[in-house]
């Protein structure tokens, strides 16, 4: 029986592995794009200290740098983060309250 299960669901299997491959090589290459895009702020600044650009086009270059890093940094946090599916909304309706019983543990005799 088992073999018979593992024939059936060998293409799902496959398919599967094929998904997680490519998950994983997009993942090495978000991690390799952003390490090149920190290489070149740091690159930018040295420029800017030796002199061999001006503050305002390391301002322009240096913006643009971020704006992608803060793009890949978001887009990394919105695949990590699961996704929440939206409930039914609740009714606000009330339980009916339960009488407490009367100090003592016992019923009043009148």
């Amino acid at each position: 029986m088992f073999l018979v299960d593992d024939i059936l669901l060998s293409p799902v299997k496959g398919v599967l592995w094929v998904f997680r491959e490519i998950h994983e090589a997009a993942q090495q290459e978000l991690a390799g794009e952003s390490e090149a895009i920190t290489g070149a702020l740091s690159e930018l600044y040295m420029k800017l200290e030796i002199g061999q650009i001006t503050e305002t086009e390391f301002d322009a270059q240096e913006k643009v740098l971020l704006d992608r890093l803060d793009r890949l940094q978001a887009a990394e946090k919105a695949a990590a983060a699961p996704e929440k599916k939206p409930g039914k909304p609740r009714s606000k309706a009330r339980r009916p309250r339960r009488k407490t019983p009367a100090p003592g543990g016992s019923a009043a005799v009148l």
